[in-house]
């Protein structure tokens, strides 16, 4: 039966047993996919982990012995609780796309006939096919000719696929490639610190794994730009601050119609848009290129820069007085001066 059927059924059955003593609203939230409309149910399956203890230990060692240096040198903290508290790295994803995981489930007649996914005896790793077959047969001292391989359908984990991204993109495993031996290991890493261990984390354990080298010897972390209430910049929520809008000038109607194309719900699409009208009732003045930098600057004491835009028109007022206080200041300075 499908499981809505089953559903009904066993609910049927139940009333008819005489168990069931009532019902109730249950507000919930049902997850609906984006393309189809389905409701969207979690489906238990098979999942391939990473043991990450040792790969987490050099990793933070690295830090520790000053191999590897975390810019601004607070955010190590953020390195050790991750990596000293590492766990088993799922790297299974049930997507259309991606690097498949190189594992193959094994069909032998007379050594395992029916292949169980869920046994990890009935799995063989290879790079390729050939090889997995190859170690298929000797894994099970059989014929390579009577052995049938099934790859695994998932691939791997995104931040998987781009924590090699330092040396896969240099022609390794070939060690001997002139682009890995001119441009591995790098130097810096720039990045937002939102990423540290997500992906700057899983470069340094698969750098150290797989090359034995650090993939970089300093990772500067630069504040992350988030709307003026601290909420990550998304175009689903309406929120991103277009650099451009705020130098050249936005008109109220612009910024409205962003909110109405968002995802929000509508009673916060309501909510931005008195908010925005309040704040910018003719929209947002012209500020120029330097009131925005000069803006930008003033917040990078911080962490995190909460960017609002009242705050780079301020600055454009400031700028306009150094203007003017310059040209008052050549005006009346002695001539050669």
């Amino acid at each position: 039966m499908m499981r809505y059927e089953a559903r009904n059924a066993i609910f049927a059955e139940l009333t008819k047993l005489g168990m069931i003593h009532g019902t109730q609203p249950n507000p919930m939230r049902i997850p609906i996919c984006g393309k189809s409309k389905d409701i969207i149910e979690p489906l238990i399956l098979p999942q391939w982990y990473v043991d990450c203890k040792d790969m987490a230990k050099r990793s933070t060692d690295a830090v520790r012995n000053g191999d590897l240096k975390i810019l601004p040198k607070e955010e190590e903290h953020v390195w050790f609780r991750w990596l000293d508290n590492i766990q088993d790295w799922c790297i299974s994803r049930q997507l259309w796309w991606g690097h498949r995981i190189p594992v193959y489930l094994a069909k032998i007649p007379g050594v395992i006939d029916y292949p169980d996914k869920n046994n990890d005896d009935h799995w063989v790793v290879g790079r390729n096919y050939e090889e997995a077959l190859s170690n298929a047969a000797k894994k099970w001292n059989v014929d390579p000719s009577i052995i049938t391989l099934e790859q695994d359908d998932d691939v791997l984990d995104t931040w998987f696929s781009s924590g090699i991204f330092p040396f896969s993109t240099m022609g390794w495993p070939d060690v001997d490639s002139k682009d890995l031996k001119a441009f591995f290991p790098g130097d810096l890493l720039e990045t937002g610190g939102d990423i540290l261990f997500f992906w700057v984390a899983r470069m340094v354990m698969m750098s150290l794994e797989l090359t034995d080298k650090l993939p970089f010897h300093t990772v500067f972390l630069h504040p992350m730009v988030r709307d003026e209430n601290g909420a990550k910049m998304s175009k689903s929520k309406g929120n991103v601050i277009d650099p451009l809008e705020v130098m050249d000038s936005c008109g109220l109607d612009v910024l409205l119609q962003k909110l109405k194309e968002s995802n929000l719900t509508p009673k916060e699409i309501t909510e931005s848009c008195v908010a925005k009208a309040k704040d910018f009732p003719d929209g947002i003045p012209e500020c120029g290129t330097d009131a925005l930098r000069f803006a930008m600057l003033s917040y990078m004491l911080q962490s995190s820069i909460n960017l609002d835009v009242k705050r780079v028109v301020g600055y454009k007022e400031f700028c306009n007085k150094l203007w003017n206080v310059n040209r008052f200041a050549l005006g009346n300075f002695p001539e050669g001066w």
